[in-house]
């Protein structure tokens, strides 16, 4: 993920003050433990100002309203309580050449300055810092004792500092090229070291940039600066200028390049893509580092939930494989009895001190080897077989039921593993999917705290984790009733699942469900008698809706397509035909004390489903 540099803070800064900037305070809200939102108010419109100290993400921009979740955080509260009805008046570097934004509130435009809040973009040491007008520290999104950190604490009540002075040399437009040059080649390094190292203002991003726009490779960034020519300086000088000329004049232009932005105009426009938006770097911003994030907080909540699945599915595994070889031991049980029947019937040819004997078979006469324990006599052995005997059958009683709960467990996590599969990192419903069933791996006890709240990611839809987490105690208050079908509250009947939406050959929609959640939704809260119910047959997959009007009757087409969907959305989707079962909804119950997204069903008909169209779609898209 690119980080905010130096560059992006005077450009997005300049943008925010030129559009809105005085603005009326309306609103402090904190959505998680790194990001606040300001609620500003022009003489035109109502605008959100996104705040960010995130390790990885610390910047600001306009973005959309934050979710409608409670505030519950005391670093917001602390600041509204202060700046209520005030106006925020200036957003501005503290200093050229500095990552520290300093936001200013008065009452008016032209009045004193009483409070500041300072935004630290420095990476992991990003930080926001709520300063009144004599620069005492009122609260800090980090406090920073004086055992963390000798050369620069952060405590309640201290006196704000800025963060140590860079040593690096200031880049100016006076500065003449062989004197540029010479700094530059002073140390025998990669060009791109030699640009971070030698001067203030320099990020990765921007070398990238730089490098570009003067027709350098990036891919010789880690060259050595004695392997430019004299034309590959010349160029790279220009590209440095133009660079300083846009900080100078404000010239900015969002920018996408492959993997990250810029907001310097390219000299070689070739080289980016424009993004066409009337926001500029706001959109720019807003947009690059939801997708980011987005696509980090996917991949860690992915990877987290994949280990507990494959960690639980291969100790059931264990469970499985033991009771499977304890059921063919007490398979024996028959033979134990025989045996000992065989013994009893022949006494009289037991002799004292014998350790195996054999004797011929009721039926078939031939011989069979019995071991025998010396010290005990032929009844005594008889009475360990027969003992032996009753113990497996008991065995054999008791161990059917713990191996069918395992196998169906194991099914229900693989169909908790298929849905997880199949989600989408850039798709934000998909994250919010992924969401929905950590909370239900919490609520079936394979997740510890997973019923709290995440607060640290900053994304998804609340409304959403919001209608998981009661579907979650709705299952938990069937589970101990004893009920099939989960009680439902007034007003959560009308609840739509945020699942996949197609369209049939006919026009028919077509729902299917992203995780057991929306599955549970489809077949018991969504579903009318005039629909149909599609699953791939004895298969881990999603439950799918083929959504029928009243009057209206599916053509075979509409059923194919419903089936080929149901075959993709499943753990075969990698094969060309899928066995898919489909009825009407009538006929799928929920069995007492079922997990999430079990349903038996009965009055089923079969389709093949096809899934090559389908995978090649997905291919180029």
């Amino acid at each position: 993920m690119q980080p905010v540099d130096l560059t992006t803070l005077v450009a997005i800064c300049h943008e925010i003050s030129e559009c809105c900037l005085p603005a009326r305070l309306e609103q402090v809200h904190q959505s998680d433990r790194y990001t606040i939102y300001l609620s500003l108010r022009t003489l035109k419109q109502k605008l959100w100002l996104l705040l960010s100290w995130h390790p990885q993400a610390a910047r600001l921009h306009l973005t959309a309203s934050p979710p409608s979740e409670p505030d519950t955080f005391t670093f917001s509260q602390q600041i509204w309580h202060q700046v209520s009805g005030l106006a925020l008046v200036a957003i501005k570097p503290v200093s050229d050449w500095e990552r520290v934004i300093d936001l200013q509130f008065a009452k008016r435009p032209d009045s004193e300055v009483l409070w500041h809040l300072y935004l630290e973009v420095m990476g992991k040491y990003s930080n926001a810092i709520f300063v009144n007008a004599e620069n005492a520290i009122v609260t800090a999104a980090h406090q920073v004792s004086a055992k963390q950190s000798r050369v620069r604490p952060i405590q309640t009540g201290d006196v704000y500092a800025l963060p140590p002075a860079l040593l690096e040399t200031i880049p100016s437009l006076d500065e003449p090229f062989e004197q540029w040059r010479d700094r530059l080649t002073l140390i025998p390094q990669s060009i791109k070291r030699s640009l971070l190292t030698n001067y203030r203002g320099v990020s990765s991003a921007l070398v990238r940039s730089l490098l570009t726009d003067a027709g350098i490779p990036n891919s010789e960034a880690e060259k050595s600066t004695d392997s430019l020519s004299a034309s590959d300086w010349q160029n790279l000088f220009q590209a440095w200028q133009h660079w300083l000329l846009c900080l100078t004049h404000k010239k900015f232009q969002p920018t996408y390049t492959k993997g990250s932005y810029s907001v310097i105009p390219a000299q070689n426009s070739a080289a980016s893509t424009v993004l066409d938006s009337p926001q500029g770097i706001n959109a720019l911003l807003d947009r690059y580092y939801s997708q980011e994030l987005q696509r980090s907080n996917f991949q860690q909540l992915h990877q987290q939930i994949s280990q507990i699945l494959i960690g639980q599915i291969a100790k059931l595994q264990v469970k499985v494989n033991d009771f499977e070889e304890r059921l063919r031991q007490s398979a024996q049980a028959d033979q134990l009895k025989d045996r000992a029947d065989l013994l009893m019937a022949n006494l009289s040819q037991w002799q004292i001190g014998m350790k195996a004997i054999a004797l011929p078979d009721f039926q078939t006469s031939e011989l069979v080897a019995i071991a025998l324990d010396p010290t005990l006599n032929a009844v005594q052995n008889a009475q360990v077989l027969y003992k032996q005997h009753q113990k497996r059958k008991r065995a054999k009683e008791a161990i059917a039921p713990h191996l069918s709960s395992a196998l169906q467990e194991i099914y229900y996590l693989e169909q908790v593993s298929t849905s997880v599969a199949l989600l989408d990192p850039r798709d934000l419903d998909d994250l919010v999917a992924l969401q929905e069933i950590k909370l239900e791996l919490g609520q079936q006890g394979y997740l510890k705290g997973a019923n709290r709240q995440s607060n640290e990611s900053g994304t998804g839809n609340g409304n959403s984790r919001n209608n998981a987490r009661n579907y979650q105690n709705s299952q938990a208050r069937s589970s101990k009733s004893g009920k099939g079908k989960a009680k439902t509250s007034k007003g959560k009947r009308d609840e739509l699942p945020n699942c996949y939406r197609y369209k049939s050959p006919s026009g028919f929609e077509i729902w299917v469900g992203r995780n057991n959640y929306q599955n549970d939704l489809l077949a018991f809260r969504v579903a009318t008698n005039y629909d149909l119910w599609f699953h791939s047959q004895e298969i881990p997959g999603s439950h799918v809706l083929l959504r029928l009007q009243p009057g209206t009757e599916a053509e075979s087409q509409d059923l194919q397509a419903a089936a080929n969907l149901a075959a993709y959305h499943s753990r075969a989707r990698q094969s060309d035909l899928v066995p898919v079962v489909f009825t009407e909804p009538k006929y799928v119950h929920k069995p007492n004390g079922a997990q999430p997204g079990m349903v038996v069903y009965t009055h089923e008909q079969i389709i093949w489903g096809q899934t090559t169209d389908l995978r090649e779609d997905a291919e180029n898209s």
